[in-house]
C-alpha cells in the first residue's frame, strides 16, 4: 500500500485513507470525471483570482516556487498547488500563503468525496478538487497552479480562459513515459515532440503562452499548440532572453531589461526557472508586479527536496548533504553540473519503473561510492540495478553510517518519496 501521508488528526486521517485508497483507472484519457466532479462541487475553477498555470518535465515546481516568491514580495496574496508532498499532504494546498489547516483540510476532503459519489475520482482530482473549492472561496490576489501530469489531460486543466493570467512550461524531457507515450491516433510519433504536444495541451484562447528553449521537433508542436489555441506565443531566445555571469542574471525582452542577482536556489538550472517565472509576470496584464519584488523574489524562494542543502540535525550532523528528489535524465545532467569537478557520495533509492542509468550515469565521473537504499512504502529498484559497485544499506542512516569521515559531499537522490523521508528524520517538515 502506498504512503500518501500520516496526520495526527484523526478526520484528517480518515480522509487520508480515502484518498490512499485511489488510482487512475487504466484507459481513462480523458476530463469527463473531472469535469463532472467540478459541476457537482460548484465549478470553483470557474471563481479562481487570477492564475499562472505551469506545465512541464523538470523546473515546474520550482518555477511556482518563484512565482510565488515575486508575487508575495510584492505584497500579493497567493493561493498555491504543487505535487507531490513530501512529508504533509497539506503541501499541496497554499491558502493565501499558508499550508491548509488540518481541520479545514478534513471538510474539504469529505466535501469532495461526498460529491464524487459513483464518479471514481483519481487521488489528483480529488486533490485538484479540494484545492479548487478552497481557493474560490478565500480572497486572494493570485493562484499559482501546477500541473501534475502532461497537460493537456490533467485534472488541472479545467481552468477557462476567464481565470488564466498567463501558461508557461519549464524544460522538457522523456519521464512518466507509461502515460504520456501511450500510443494515440493523432498524436506525434517522436517521443520529446508528443512530450511537449502533451504539455501544449494547456494552452487557451487569447491567454500568453510562455516557453523556454526546446528541440525543434517540440518547438513545432507547441506553436502549432499555440496557433490552434489562438494563444499569444512568447518563447525563450526568439521573444525574450536570459544570460547570466558569476554575480548576476540578465533579462531582456520588449518591455526592458533587468538586472538581477542570481537566483538563491542553488543549481545553475534555477537561472531558467526564474527566467520563465520573470517571463510569465512580464508577458501578461492582470496581475501587476514590480522590478524590486522580481530581484526580492528571486532571491527569497525555497522549494524543498530540489538541490537542497540540508540543515544540521539529528539525520546530517555536521556534514555537508545535499538533497534531490530528480529521477530522470535531465535530473541526472543537471546533478552532474553541479557537481562537476569533485567527487561525491551518492545514497540512492528510486522506484520500481525508473532508469537507474538516468542519475547513475551522468553523475558517474564524480562518484566516489553507491549506497543503495529502499523507497519508504513503494517497491524500489535493487542495489544491483545501480552497478558492482553499489553497495546496499538499510535505510538512509545506516549508508550515512557506512561512509567514511572523508569530508566529501553527499548526495541523497532518485525519489521524492524518499527526499520527503530525509526530510522528516532531519526535522525540516515544510511549512
Amino acid at each position: 500500500m502506498k504512503d500518501f501521508g500520516r496526520s495526527d488528526d484523526p478526520r484528517v486521517q480518515a480522509q487520508l485513507d480515502r484518498l490512499g485508497a485511489l488510482t487512475l483507472r487504466e484507459g481513462r484519457i480523458n476530463l469527463d470525471t473531472v469535469r463532472a466532479l467540478f459541476e457537482r462541487l460548484g465549478n470553483p475553477q470557474d471563481r479562481l483570482p487570477p492564475v499562472f498555470h505551469v506545465a512541464g518535465t523538470n523546473g515546474k515546481g520550482s518555477t511556482c516556487a518563484f512565482l510565488r516568491a515575486m508575487l508575495e514580495a510584492d505584497g500579493k496574496t497567493v493561493h498555491a498547488t504543487t505535487s507531490p508532498h513530501l512529508v504533509r499532504y497539506n503541501e499541496r494546498i497554499r491558502v493565501a500563503g499558508k499550508l491548509i489547516q488540518d481541520a479545514r483540510l478534513a471538510e474539504l476532503l469529505e466535501e469532495v468525496f461526498d460529491a464524487s459519489e459513483g464518479l471514481a475520482p483519481s487521488f489528483f482530482e480529488v486533490t485538484i478538487a479540494a484545492a479548487f473549492t478552497e481557493f474560490a472561496s478565500v480572497p486572494a490576489d493570485a493562484c499559482v497552479i501546477e500541473v501534475g501530469l502532461g497537460g493537456r489531460l490533467d485534472a488541472t486543466n479545467v481552468l477557462r480562459p476567464e481565470v488564466l493570467a498567463a501558461c508557461g512550461i519549464a524544460a522538457l524531457g522523456i519521464d512518466h513515459e507509461r502515460f504520456l507515450l501511450a500510443p494515440e491516433a493523432g498524436t506525434p510519433e517522436e517521443p520529446i515532440a508528443r512530450i511537449a504536444f502533451e504539455k501544449a495541451g494547456i494552452a487557451k484562447p487569447g491567454v500568453p503562452l510562455i516557453t523556454q528553449t526546446y528541440p525543434p521537433s517540440a518547438e513545432l508542436e507547441i506553436e502549432r499548440a499555440a496557433m490552434t489555441a489562438g494563444c499569444p506565443l512568447s518563447m525563450r531566445g526568439r521573444d525574450w532572453h536570459v544570460s547570466t555571469t558569476t554575480t548576476g542574471l540578465h533579462y531582456a525582452d520588449r518591455h526592458g531589461e533587468l538586472a538581477l542577482p542570481l537566483p538563491g536556489l542553488p543549481g545553475p538550472h534555477q537561472t531558467e526557472n526564474t527566467a520563465l517565472a520573470i517571463a510569465m509576470l512580464r508577458h501578461q496584464d492582470r496581475v501587476n508586479v514590480s522590478r524590486n519584488a522580481i530581484a526580492q523574489g528571486l532571491r527569497t524562494a525555497h522549494w524543498p527536496a530540489r538541490l537542497q542543502f540540508l540543515a544540521p540535525g539529528p539525520l546530517t550532523g555536521n556534514r555537508e548533504i545535499w538533497l534531490d528528489g530528480g529521477h530522470n535524465p535531465s535530473a541526472g545532467e543537471m546533478l552532474a553540473r553541479h557537481f562537476a569537478g569533485q567527487q561525491v557520495h551518492l545514497i540512492i533509492g528510486m522506484i520500481e519503473g525508473k532508469d537507474p542509468k538516468a542519475l547513475v550515469g551522468p553523475l558517474a565521473e564524480a562518484l566516489e561510492s553507491i549506497h543503495v537504499v529502499p523507497v519508504p512504502s513503494y517497491d524500489a529498484l535493487p542495489t544491483e540495478s545501480f552497478g558492482p559497485d553499489a553497495r546496499a544499506a538499510e535505510n538512509v542512516p545506516s549508508a550515512l553510517a557506512a561512509l567514511p569521515n572523508d569530508g566529501l559531499p553527499v548526495l541523497i537522490a532518485g525519489s521524492l518519496y524518499l527526499a520527503g523521508e530525509v526530510l522528516r528524520l532531519n526535522q525540516e517538515i515544510p511549512d
